[in-house]
């Protein structure tokens, strides 16, 4: 059944490299706001230790368990009257995650054209987002990023990876037509620690929002 979002809700998803800081902003936001927030769990997921043991073996299924399970957020957070926020998208896990096991060949071509083909059919069932705010930084920012917080399960992520995966990001960005984009260089833009620069962010949502509109956050108002 296609859903719809009520009068005055808002779902907002973020997009974003492995390291740009989704997390982070989701967090500030939802407080900010009083928004519900969802943020992407790999505690529950019970595909991911034999994916990160057997890639090709277990790409697909991983894959179509974050097909369903990011559906099902979705239904979720719009059951209530709430508007919300998501620190990563439906359409990542396709034109992001999805594309790349592909091009590694971890992914046949069988499994990548049966994806597809039910990933447009659920997106057909959900709504539109009200916004999508995409973060991007340079990869060596990423690669700073995640070495610092030392999270065990991204020990075998090296940048040519990264690459692959910001040269996706820029491609998709710029065929993404689903809502308004306000684009933010979390280089630039230290939205955890200047709280100047987490207003500038929030003047630009309220914006895009109102006016329907994208906006690109290049560098930070003095």
């Amino acid at each position: 059944m296609n859903q719809t979002l009520k009068p005055n809700q808002h779902l907002i998803v973020l997009a974003g490299n492995i390291g740009s800081g989704k997390t982070s902003l989701t967090q500030l936001l939802s407080e900010r706001f009083g928004w519900q927030a969802s943020y992407e769990s790999v505690e529950n997921n019970p595909y991911l230790a034999d994916f990160y043991a057997d890639m090709r073996s277990w790409a697909f299924h991983l894959q179509m368990y974050f097909l369903g399970n990011r559906a099902q957020e979705v239904e979720t957070l719009l059951d209530s009257d709430r508007s919300a926020i998501m620190d990563r998208s439906i359409y990542e896990d396709a034109h992001i995650f999805v594309r790349a096991l592909h091009e590694m060949n971890n992914l046949s071509d069988r499994d990548y054209q049966a994806y597809f083909k039910l990933y447009e059919m659920v997106l057909r069932q959900l709504p539109k987002p009200s916004l999508l705010i995409r973060l991007d930084a340079p990869v060596e920012t990423l690669v700073d990023r995640i070495q610092q917080r030392a999270r065990s399960i991204e020990d075998t992520i090296n940048p040519d990876y990264l690459r692959l995966l910001d040269s996706y990001y820029h491609q998709w960005a710029a065929d993404y037509a689903e809502s308004p984009v306000l684009t933010v260089n979390s280089h630039r833009f230290d939205f955890v620690n200047n709280p100047s620069h987490l207003q500038q962010i929030i003047d630009g949502i309220a914006h895009c929002i109102r006016a329907g509109s994208s906006l690109n956050l290049a560098e930070p108002a003095m």
